[in-house]
């Protein structure tokens, strides 16, 4: 098997929309942060999601004040015809916690509401191997048994900081959220006879990262990305009530078929704040390397880091990155 990832370096450096190269993919954008807001973005990109349906959500700790809204979901699933039969899937935790079994995880997802539909932990009866093509560290990587028995997949990511990636976007939120809790997280994370979290910086993006090429590959054109920047904080979800407070403004909803090109948007957008609004997330970003992720996607061929910005609120406005900071005011100011 050949290797297409070459020496991960610059992590830690944002690289400007003009030194990309490569084609454009399409993601949509709007400012509308309610259920008729992700309505509207994830109409635009379900043409592939069929058949038996499994929506890919961090559904978080106990009580955790950040999470998408699980009213927001509800709509979306109910009102949505092939996802009125959809489940969200899960897998459970590396890290002990409230859910790092299957029974602590039941129980906090009753806690945080997520009981309008069925929740498959996909690892809570086995495991599934599936190959990681063209990986520098792993060959294949160990997920929830129950994956394979779905046909599509939707990613509905709530963007925030990540205390080891530094953004979680798509990526994250399949590398990490599809790997099993005991095997594959263990290998996106650990060195035989390191500790748990010994892996970090370039080598934990590229492993995030091959881990994800092995799921969206699985699903081909059967999986789409739906990215919820809402109160995002430095914290991953899984800090739960301990997740640092936000700093960072609102901006909306992005979707795209494109992994890359939609988690690359997102961050973008990060970098069009003024330094007051962004300062915090773009700390947590660079000084954990978390470009890293974008250009080994790009190197893996999961998609691409140019696009074309398409504005729902006016008129589907068809507008490159560069135009989307000139023109668009999503920040929640004046």
């Amino acid at each position: 098997m050949s290797n297409n990832i070459t020496a991960g370096k610059g992590g830690e450096r944002y690289v400007p929309y003009d030194e990309r190269t490569g084609n454009e993919s399409v993601v949509y954008f709007t400012r509308d942060l309610s259920a008729e807001g992700l309505k509207k973005v994830y109409e635009k990109v379900n043409a592939g999601i069929t058949g038996k349906i499994g929506v890919k959500l961090h559904t978080g700790e106990p009580h955790g004040p950040n999470i998408i809204p699980r009213e927001w979901v509800k709509e979306l699933m109910e009102s949505e015809p092939e996802l009125k039969n959809a489940a969200i899937v899960e897998t459970n935790t590396y890290y002990e916690g409230d859910r790092y079994t299957t029974e602590q995880h039941r129980k906090t997802l009753e806690v945080n509401g997520w009981t309008f539909c069925p929740v498959d932990i996909m690892d809570a009866e086995g495991t599934v191997m599936l190959p990681i093509e063209g990986g520098k560290w792993m060959k294949e990587m160990c997920h929830g048994a129950s994956m394979t028995t779905y046909d599509s997949m939707l990613v509905l990511t709530h963007f925030k900081g990540h205390t080891m990636g530094g953004f979680g976007g798509s990526n994250k939120n399949i590398g990490i959220g599809c790997a099993d809790g005991r095997i594959g997280k263990k290998w996106i994370h650990s060195r035989e006879g390191g500790d748990m979290w010994s892996i970090a910086e370039e080598e934990l993006m590229e492993r995030i990262t091959e881990s994800t090429k092995a799921t969206i590959d699985f699903f081909g054109k059967h999986i789409t990305y739906v990215n919820v920047m809402r109160n995002m904080s430095v914290s991953c979800d899984c800090e739960g009530v301990n997740a640092q407070p936000v700093v960072t403004p609102n901006v909306g909803i992005l979707a795209s078929t494109d992994i890359l090109a939609l988690d690359q948007a997102c961050v973008d957008l990060i970098y069009a704040m003024r330094e007051d609004e962004n300062h915090a997330l773009v700390e947590r970003i660079e000084t954990r390397h978390g470009h890293r992720q974008l250009s080994c996607m790009k190197e893996m061929g999961m998609g691409n880091d140019k696009y074309i910005l398409i504005d729902l609120d006016n008129g589907e406005v068809r507008m490159t990155q560069r135009q989307a900071v000139e023109n668009l005011k999503p920040f929640g100011r004046e």
